[in-house]
């Protein structure tokens, strides 16, 4: 039995022609199923447009996980700065930024319980640090778009676990990212000449320092170290030296916050002006509005190398904790 179709058929299987995404072709598709006539002649030409609708429902699902996964490897930036944790399999990575953050990445005794990026917000003082958990680095696979956001960041967290061969740990790691090209930034000098690096600030972080036998080995672990990297123990468990990891991360960083104040009324301490060490007061009022720079006159400041209230040009030089009030 003939098919007999009409001509808005072919109108809708044009469109399907030309389709140039999978929703364009199921639609054309599932509109030529509704314009077909119901009857013997058109069961194996249904039987067939609904074939393809299935192939291109699932083409259309396989590309929504493609572009959920490679969503999840690009962070929004929060905070003053970004820190991405690196390290082997079950060295205590995702305890860390659970102790640390807000975040609630999952955490367990055994590897590979992190498959995906979780950031989390880290408080230090009256600012916050962005914190990112990562599945495991091993040579085995690691998802390209890893690195990608490990050269976005502004620091590389590795963490070893100083109960379980740390030093090891840390040179898988390290040549992982090398062969990646991301290195240390104070080892820059070592690759004059070589094209499409990336160097960034290292911090190693020596976790599930729990008690006097693990201090032990972390002393041992120090001792073996060849190079002088710039070394933290802690304990996600207890919280040791938390502290000096964050004052670390914010000195790493290389910002200062300051304080401004209208004349005659009391400085706001609760939302600082963030600004790159060696920033000037006329970058302070550009950060403030582009009129502040402009209508800038002088300004006074209350800080640490000044005496209280001392008159500064838009040339003087911030300092952490400086209180200005400007002076249009």
């Amino acid at each position: 039995m003939p098919a007999n179709l009409p001509p808005p058929y072919f109108e809708a299987e044009k469109r399907y022609r030309e389709a140039k995404t999978p929703a364009e072709g199921i639609a054309a598709l599932e509109e030529m199923l509704a314009i077909m006539p119901k009857h013997k002649g058109t069961d194996k030409l249904k039987a067939d447009l609904r074939r393809r609708v299935s192939k291109l429902k699932s083409k259309q699902q396989e590309k929504k996980k493609l572009g959920r996964r490679d969503n999840s490897y690009r962070i929004e930036r929060e905070g003053v700065g970004q820190v991405v944790l690196i390290g082997a399999p079950n060295v205590g990575k995702s305890a860390l930024v659970s102790a640390l953050t807000n975040a609630d990445p999952q955490v367990a005794n055994f590897p590979h319980t992190t498959w995906r990026p979780t950031p989390g917000m880290m408080y230090f003082e009256d600012i916050q640090i962005q914190l990112i958990d990562t599945p495991p680095i091993s040579k085995e696979y690691i998802e390209p778009l890893f690195f990608d956001m490990a050269k976005r960041s502004d620091i590389i967290l590795v963490v070893v676990d100083v109960q379980t061969d740390p030093l090891q740990q840390l040179e898988e790691t390290v040549s992982i990212l090398k062969e990646h090209r991301i290195a240390p930034r104070r080892l820059a000098h070592l690759y004059e000449g070589q094209h499409g690096w990336t160097f960034l600030p290292f911090l190693v972080v020596a976790n599930k320092n729990d008690d006097r036998s693990s201090e032990e080995n972390f002393e041992i672990f120090r001792s073996l170290l060849e190079d002088e990297w710039p070394l933290v123990p802690v304990s996600a468990e207890t919280g040791y030296n938390f502290d000096v990891v964050k004052q670390t991360l914010f000195n790493t960083l290389e910002i200062i916050r300051v304080y401004t104040k209208a004349p005659g009324k009391e400085p706001d301490l609760t939302q600082p002006f963030v600004l790159k060490k060696g920033s000037r007061m006329e970058d302070l009022a550009s950060k403030i509005h582009k009129d502040f720079l402009e209508k800038l006159k002088y300004a006074r400041v209350w800080g640490k190398q000044v005496y209280d209230g001392q008159m500064v040009q838009r040339d003087h030089i911030l300092q952490d904790g400086d209180i200005v009030e400007l002076h249009l």
